[in-house]
């Protein structure tokens, strides 16, 4: 069923910094708030009383934490602001997930899927057809179907509600670098999260226990019409051994993502040892295993020269679970986190997008504007003027079905 929920005064904030004029937004970076510690808006490799981490990380950002304790052991440009692609989707379970009952039925319309952008990774959702909620999410995480996170969305009100939930929930989450354009990843200009945030999303998330069941989930039987099914595969290659590489021992999930201009992103958790490592790389400069291979580099790291690491930042809670704000970051450092992505300038998000966001919180915002003003340190930078890329998630397994 669904679940009814207040929007709290800090959440109206996020809302509203969501829908800021970039003119405002990039106003609002040199102001940023370092969440998880100064350390962590420095630049470079960070990482204490440990040696030894690989080489070979080509990764544009990454990061490697504690799980349990929330220790970030070692990162590099852990706030870089660069597009996510269907990392995001993270950020969509955690918001949307709870909203249904897994068992619930749903027979998909042709306007849940009309919105889906062109060139999108695909499950195979046709119109018609009756799904379970359960069947649903096993499309986002095993497929990362946009055409299972358009039905989802549709079901939660709308494409427009639930960026705006996505925002809101990004703000309590503390992850200020995040700014949602669209729920599926899909590349849209100002689309941008960080490896801290992904970090953030991924840790939330596996505290909830169909979260963890689904994305490490392998396969699964997908409705085809009437009695028929296909089998759908997990396109996490550390979890599935696809494409020459080999399984990671121990391997949680989380979600893997790819679009022509964000590359390659992952986050990945593990437990070994009794030890729960999370891993978020993005952007490595090779090509599609390079995202798997180092991440399982990191992880080794983290589960053996890694344990004598000291933390250098952590990984905090979320505002509605008592977890302390940030505390505001030194601007020279803040400005130049935020420039670091790629393509980063004037450009922010599209027009359309953020009317469209804005347009099912309009009273919200209205009633947050004097807030606003007061607590604009806390705004979302939207600094990422990428253009707009079509999106081909990851190549279907062989014998697997996935559309682009």
């Amino acid at each position: 069923m669904r679940e009814c929920s207040r929007l709290s005064r800090r959440a109206v904030l996020g809302l509203t910094a969501a829908a800021l004029p970039v003119s405002t937004a990039t106003a609002a970076a040199a102001d940023s708030t370092v969440v998880g510690g100064e350390r962590l808006a420095r630049s470079g490799v960070q990482v204490r009383g440990a040696s030894g981490l690989p080489k070979k990380i080509t990764a544009q950002s990454w990061l490697i934490a504690d799980y349990d304790s929330g220790d970030v052991l070692a990162s590099f440009n852990a706030h870089r602001r660069l597009p996510p692609a269907s990392t995001l989707k993270m950020l969509f379970a955690d918001t949307v997930l709870k909203k249904f009952d897994r068992t619930e039925r749903y027979t998909v319309k042709d306007a849940d899927v009309a919105d889906v952008p062109a060139g999108s990774s695909l499950v195979g959702i046709k119109p018609g057809i009756t799904y379970t909620v359960e069947q649903l999410w096993q499309g986002v995480f095993l497929r990362s179907g946009n055409d299972a996170v358009h039905v989802l969305s549709h079901m939660n009100g709308g494409i427009a509600r639930t960026v705006a939930e996505m925002q809101a929930k990004a703000v309590d989450l503390q992850a200020l670098d995040t700014h949602v354009v669209s729920p599926d990843g899909f590349d849209h200009p100002g689309q941008i999260s960080s490896a801290y945030d992904l970090t953030l999303f991924a840790r939330h998330g596996l505290k909830d226990a169909d979260f963890r069941g689904y994305c490490g989930t392998r396969t699964a039987d997908f409705p085809a019409g009437g009695k028929k099914t296909f089998q759908i595969q997990n396109t996490d290659r550390l979890l599935t051994g696809a494409w020459g590489l080999k399984t990671y021992d121990g391997l949680i999930g989380v979600k893997n993502g790819y679009t022509s201009h964000a590359g390659n992103t992952f986050t990945g958790a593990a437990t070994r040892y009794g030890r729960t490592l999370l891993v978020t790389v993005m952007h490595p400069a090779e090509g599609s295993n390079a995202v798997y291979e180092q991440t399982a580099a990191l992880l080794d790291w983290g589960f053996g020269l890694g344990r004598s690491a000291q933390a250098v930042g952590t990984l905090v809670d979320p505002l509605s679970e008592g977890g302390a704000s940030a505390g505001p970051a030194p601007a020279r450092k803040a400005v130049r986190a935020a420039a670091g992505a790629p393509g980063s300038g004037s450009g922010g998000p599209s027009t359309g997008r953020l009317v469209e966001g804005a347009g099912g919180t309009a009273l919200l915002l209205a009633a947050a504007g004097v807030l606003v003003m007061k607590r604009r340190r806390r705004a979302v930078a939207a600094v990422a003027g990428a253009e707009a890329s079509q999106e081909a998630e990851e190549p279907a397994a062989p014998g697997g079905r996935h559309r682009r």
